[in-house]
This record gives structure tokens, sequence and C-alpha cells, in this order.
């Protein structure tokens, strides 16, 4: 019942009777749960069809809230949301991912305080924290699977030493797969198979299929970044092995490439940078990249066949001259029948993807079915 009312319109007991089938009597118990929980509230009265105008009743999003962390190889967007994943406060700044996990993570514990504190709550109304990190990460567990841009952290146990603190629950996956979920939820819900890739300091890919986030089978599904292209056989790749399609198309990968031509281009951020100034060499250089991250999004087109691509990440900034790279390819090496009615577009929700999927990954964690269950109970 209390999934229904999730979706924030208010009804009356009569309304929720009517659509689950139950009994008045149980429907007005567990209403009295709910509201006791603090899940939801009264929502004023129905139009009368006769006596007594009937009282409705809505969800409280704002009964608790929600940490979300969104890490990257050299960035951090932390954010507090409430229960319906609207940001409340949020901060960025630039990290090295590659410090290790007790400072990376030491400095999230001390920003998030202060977060919460900014907005005159406590860690009493905290009840779940959400987490991305830029390599691959076993769901199950929360823990990095030997993350190739992230040293020492292979293995560390992220849940527990942020759940020592906060005394919430902890959920922990690829920043890509949680820009997805963020980027599904808030931007395309109606769309059911979305692939979504981020275009950074490296590249990788959220899948989304029949509605639901795909992790996997060890929470590498999308890694698309380290599939081998054509153009970059003899570039090495940070993985050990060449021509992988990060190590020819990412952020890093273009400016690199700038640099050998006398351009001043450290970052991703630079890159854009140049292209939005006009530089032509720059912006041929993304078109390019554009092509190269074409070439295996046609492969992932053929297998997966979504209706829509969505391209995020700093790079994603650079606009039409990345899409129309990556169009050029996919509209060219797919079959017809797989792109007949495939969009390609750039990133809705844009830097806050990441943060409104870990909200997102959290607030399904803590309202599921199950949790609400054990928390009446």
């Amino acid at each position: 019942m209390f999934q229904m009312l999730r979706d924030g319109q208010p009804r009356t007991r009569a309304d929720l009777a009517a659509v689950t089938g139950q009994a008045r009597s149980t429907i007005a118990a567990r209403i009295d749960l709910l509201m006791s929980a603090g899940l939801i509230a009264p929502a004023g009265e129905a139009s009368s069809t006769g006596g007594r105008p009937p009282a409705t009743f809505a969800f409280n999003p704002s009964a608790k809230i929600v940490l979300a962390v969104d890490l990257g190889a050299t960035h951090a967007h932390l954010a507090v949301t409430d229960l319906s994943s609207h940001v409340l406060v949020e901060r960025e700044e630039a990290i090295a991912i590659a410090d290790g996990p007790e400072a990376v993570l030491g400095w999230v514990i001390r920003c998030a305080d202060e977060l919460i504190a900014a907005i005159g709550r406590t860690h009493a109304d905290l009840v779940s924290v959400g987490v991305g990190l830029p390599g691959p990460v076993e769901h199950s567990t929360g823990r990095p699977i030997n993350p190739p841009i992230m040293p020492s952290w292979d293995d560390a146990d992220v849940p527990t030493i942020l759940s020592r603190h906060f005394d919430a629950a902890v959920l922990v996956d690829n920043d890509v797969n949680i820009m997805a979920l963020g980027e599904h939820r808030t931007a395309w819900p109606q769309v059911d198979d979305l692939l979504f890739v981020k275009v950074a300091t490296g590249i990788g890919a959220g899948v989304i299929s029949d509605g639901q986030l795909r992790r996997g089978a060890r929470g590498a599904a999308g890694d698309i970044g380290h599939v081998a292209t054509a153009t970059g056989s003899q570039v090495q790749c940070r993985c050990g092995n060449t021509g992988c399609l990060e190590a020819v198309a990412s952020g890093q990968a273009i400016a690199a490439a700038l640099r050998e031509v006398g351009l001043e281009a450290q970052t991703s951020a630079d890159v854009v940078d140049l292209v939005r100034a006009g530089d032509l060499v720059a912006s041929h250089a993304v078109r390019q990249a554009g092509r190269d991250i074409g070439s295996v999004l046609a492969s992932c087109v053929s297998l997966l066949n979504p209706s829509m691509i969505v391209i995020g990440g700093v790079v994603a900034d650079a606009g039409e001259h990345l899409l129309a790279g990556i169009r050029e390819i996919v509209y060219q090496r797919s079959l017809p029948l797989a792109t007949q009615d495939l969009r390609i577009v750039t990133s809705q929700t844009r830097r806050r993807a990441g943060v409104l999927g870990a909200s997102a990954m959290a607030v399904d964690h803590v309202l599921s079915p199950a949790a609400i269950d054990a928390l009446i109970v």
C-alpha cells in the first residue's frame, strides 16, 4: 500500500481499499501505522459527494533524509536529499580518488556532517547513504573490485567505514550505474531501455533494461571504456591493455592529444573550454572521439537494442561535436531496425545525475516493501 502512496498523490481510505481490495478496517489500521512512522501525513480533504468530505493521505518525503555521494577520479559531489530524492543541500569539490579510502571517505564524513547541520537536521534523521565510485563495485558487498584508477581501494569495506559514523544503511555502486539510475528516474522514467554513457576522465556505461538497472554478475556490466578500438591499437591504457576506448576517446586522452599539437589542455574541462572557445583543432578531436565511442556503441545497440542513449560526463558539455561523431557511426553501423526509434541525446540531469541516482538507490533500499514492513513491526 505504501508503494502506491510514494507517487505523492493524495488518496482517501476508500481509494486505497478500492485498489488493494483490502477491508476498510485494514486500510485504516495500516494508515495509522504509516502515520506513526512519519512516512505519510494528512493531505487535506477530498471533494464530498454528500456528507462529510473524506480525509486524504499522502507520502511525507521530509520525514527522513538521505546522503548521496558521487565520487569521480578528480571530483566529489555530495547532496542531502529527502525521501523523494529532492536535493536539500549540496556541495562539489575537487578531490583525488587516488588518495585512498581513508582520506577520501574521511573528507566525505566531514563534509556530510556540515551539510546535515546546515539544514538543521541530525544523524537521527539520516536513514541511508548512497555512494558511487569510479570503478567496478560488487554491489552486494559495496566493495570495489580491482579498480584501475583507485589504488589502495581494492576490496575496501566502504559500507562499514561510513556506517560506523552514520549508523545508517550504506549502498555502494559504480558511478556510471548511479548516473544511469539518476537520469532514468528524473528525466526519462517512461523509457524502459536506456543506455547512459559517461565521457570524462574515463568512459563507462550504465544499462537500464526493462526499466531496471542491470549490473551483471560481478558489477562489471557496461564497462565499455576497456573495449578495444580499431583506431588505437598501439595506445597503452592504464588497465594494462592497448587500444581501449578510454585510452583514445576519454577527456584525458583528448587533452593529451591536444597537448601534442601545442594546445594547453590538462583536463577534460580544458578540452570543453577550448571547444566552446571555437578552437577548430579541439572541436575536430572531440568529434573524432565521438566517432570512436560510436564504434563501440554500435555494438551495444545491436546487443541491447536501447530506445535511448544518453551522453553525460564532463566531455558531454562540449555539445554537438561529441554527439555528431557518435550519431554518425552508430546510425551508419547499426541495423535500421535497431536505430529506427533510437534517440541519442545529452544528459538532462547533467552534473546532478550521480547524486540523484545515489539518492534513488538509497531511498529504494529503505523504502522497499520488506524494509517498510520491518520498520512497522
